[in-house]
């Protein structure tokens, strides 16, 4: 009795597993993914989400007239590709119009553009 392996076996008499293994063929995409462009559109649409979360978090502290309006055209396109992170996104968009409303306020304030919290 002879032991067979994938190496020693016929190509036609390996089961089913040990002959998909490998790189799978230029036509095919792995089961679940949906169309091909979606997954990765998904990711992107997220890392706005994120980004403009962070950024606006960021802008209240330093660069606001920068980042403000940065965090907000972020969070627009988030939301416009439908991102499975939109409370981040949200959070993105209201924390750079508060960015934008510091700055509002600092500037009537102050009386310029620059401003620095040693008063």
């Amino acid at each position: 009795m002879a032991l067979t392996t994938a190496r020693t076996a016929p190509r036609d008499a390996r089961p089913a597993e040990v002959r998909s293994v490998g790189a799978p063929s230029a036509g095919s995409r792995p089961e679940g993914d949906g169309p091909a462009g979606t997954r990765s559109a998904t990711r992107e649409a997220d890392g706005l989400a994120v980004a403009s979360f962070v950024l606006g978090l960021l802008g209240l502290l330093v660069m606001n007239i920068l980042l403000g309006p940065v965090a907000i055209v972020m969070a627009v396109i988030a939301l416009a590709r439908s991102t499975a992170r939109r409370g981040r996104a949200l959070l993105g968009l209201a924390l750079g119009v508060a960015d934008l409303i510091v700055l509002a306020v600092l500037v009537t304030g102050n009386g310029t553009v620059s401003w620095s919290l040693a008063g």
